[in-house]
């Protein structure tokens, strides 16, 4: 495992190219992403997941997914998800709990299960960014509420839900998404709330969390550092671990999202000098992955110890 490099990537299609195999026997990421688009059926996806661990020779490597249900749900061409949105499961929460204790719990066995028959091993669930008025939609229902409190314990139960059918979380995407204006996916959200007002509000769905992995959010807390996202800010990821008291594997955003200015290679030389531990890339675009690559160090004591508990759990 120690020769492997602090980074995550996305490949092209349902199955891998000569290219790909060769990049990821010279790179050695820390871990593969799948997206729609790597995903026709069942078995073609647990043939294209077996290939990838066979690689590595590793029936463990971490192979993860955005799974969350309802708009975002990369099974699409297996099964849909359509009503399952994380706004449904919250509003179930406050009106009736007892049924949504019932139905959270089947959501996410099955979705385990789903996830299982595929050959993956991390879902980047539980979203724990508020659902804000005036906002941005790229949130929106995927929220489970505008009440921190709330989409803390619906975060602790998928959190814990998900971890009893042997399937890693992400928590994302920290410290809170909720607030931005625009998308991140296409441009730089701009927060100006005091840290007073968001570690009680935004702040506080992320704290206490028994997940192993969170994700970064590509946003600038102007009142905190006015010159850098989050994925790139020492004083926001200082934050993130005493504040918060996130203290386990930090993932970044995307760094093929357009919040992120400037080139590639600087972009993932900040990601790690900021403290990020694993920098992700989604496009599968073998240039760009290659730049990331490059530009990764090999994982280190704290990755491949928080690895190994990750793999103990899995068992």
């Amino acid at each position: 495992m120690n020769n492997r490099r602090s980074f995550i990537v996305g490949i092209k299609s349902t199955k891998l190219s000569f290219k790909e195999v060769s990049f990821l026997k010279s790179y050695k990421p820390w871990g593969v992403i799948l997206f729609t688009r790597n995903i026709k059926n069942i078995s073609q996806t647990l043939k294209l997941t077996s290939n990838i661990r066979k690689i590595f020779n590793d029936k463990k490597y971490p192979i993860l997914i955005d799974q969350e249900g309802g708009r975002v749900n990369r099974l699409e061409n297996i099964i849909s998800f359509q009503n399952l949105t994380s706004e449904f499961f919250g509003n179930t929460y406050i009106n009736n709990y007892t049924e949504f204790k019932l139905l959270y719990k089947l959501f996410v066995d099955k979705t385990s299960y789903l996830l299982k028959s595929i050959g993956v091993n991390i879902n980047t669930v539980p979203v724990l960014d508020l659902k804000v008025k005036g906002a941005t939609n790229i949130i929106g229902n995927r929220s489970f509420s505008k009440n921190a409190e709330i989409v803390s314990k619906i975060g602790d139960n998928c959190i814990k839900y998900f971890s009893e059918n042997g399937i890693g979380t992400v928590i994302k995407h920290i410290p809170g998404h909720g607030l931005a204006k625009v998308d991140s996916h296409h441009y730089t959200p701009i927060i100006n709330k005091q840290i007073n007002y968001l570690l009680k509000n935004d702040f506080l769905a992320f704290k206490n969390k028994k997940s192993l992995f969170a994700m970064t959010g590509h946003i600038i807390f102007n009142k905190i550092d006015n010159k850098n996202t989050v994925t790139h800010s020492k004083k926001m990821i200082e934050l993130i671990r005493k504040k918060i008291g996130f203290k386990n594997i930090l993932i970044s955003d995307d760094l093929s999202m357009k919040s992120l200015k400037g080139n590639l290679m600087n972009n993932t030389i900040k990601t790690f000098k900021a403290g990020c531990n694993l920098a992700l890339h989604c496009n599968g675009n073998l240039k760009q992955m290659q730049i990331v690559g490059q530009n990764s160090p090999l994982i280190d004591k704290f990755i491949s110890k928080k690895t190994s508990q990750f793999y103990k759990n899995l068992s």
